[in-house]
């Protein structure tokens, strides 16, 4: 019985070696690739969170320089930030608050600089579109018009569509082009809730044109 057993045993080790000859290389890489990509995802969360962490520290340095409206400091450190940490969202919002203070201290240079950053490498298509529309508003005072017509071509979040017509109605207009910046004021007009009280100056600037968007909804209706 014994040596039927061990018999029994020896057949099952040899089909076992066969087995493992014909497939262990396979399970093996399997087998691997799994624990990698379990290290892996674990290592890529405590990546996530430490570079949080840092660019959490650098976003409040940041933001206490623009607070004291230092403009030179805000630049230093958005470079830092968008060096070290530019797929984090403190790096967007960052970039955001670095274009108002260095616009608002005479630098749009360096302004359309961090808000190109912010439209080319923001993650969410909302701070993309925000970008571009400060962009574009950049460029509106420039006078470079076909620039920031460009800008707000690619700005397309449903979310900011009223903005975005409002702000290439003011580009028209500032280009001479009347009927063309009624037309997109009153996309604009037409897009925004009427809860919003930004749409009343929508309204004065179709009014300002001659077209008050209640004209303009009757004419349509005839």
């Amino acid at each position: 019985m014994a040596n039927t057993l061990d018999l029994q045993e020896q057949e099952q080790l040899d089909e076992f070696k066969a087995f493992w000859k014909r497939y262990g290389n396979a399970i093996t890489w399997v087998i691997t690739a799994c624990l990698l990509a379990f290290a892996g995802w674990n290592g890529w969360g405590w990546y996530q969170r430490d570079q949080s962490a840092k660019a959490a520290a650098m976003f409040e340095e940041l933001d206490k320089s623009a607070l004291a409206a230092d403009a030179d400091k805000v630049g230093r450190v958005f470079n830092d930030m968008k060096e070290r940490y530019p797929r984090t969202a403190l790096a967007q919002q960052a970039g955001l608050i670095a274009a108002r203070v260095q616009y608002d201290k005479g630098q749009p240079d360096a302004a359309q600089a961090s808000l190109t950053w912010v439209a080319d490498h923001a993650v969410e298509d909302e701070y993309r579109t925000i970008a571009r529309l400060r962009l574009a508003g950049v460029l509106l005072d420039g006078k470079r018009y076909d620039e920031a017509l460009k800008a707000l071509d690619n700005a397309t979040s449903k979310e900011f569509v009223a903005l975005v017509a409002d702000r290439r109605g003011d580009v028209l207009l500032a280009q001479g082009k009347a009927d063309d910046a009624k037309a997109a004021y009153q996309a604009a007009w037409k897009a925004m809730s009427e809860k919003v009280d930004y749409r009343r100056l929508i309204e004065a600037k179709l009014t300002a044109l001659a077209a008050p968007p209640e004209a303009a909804a009757s004419g349509v209706a005839k």
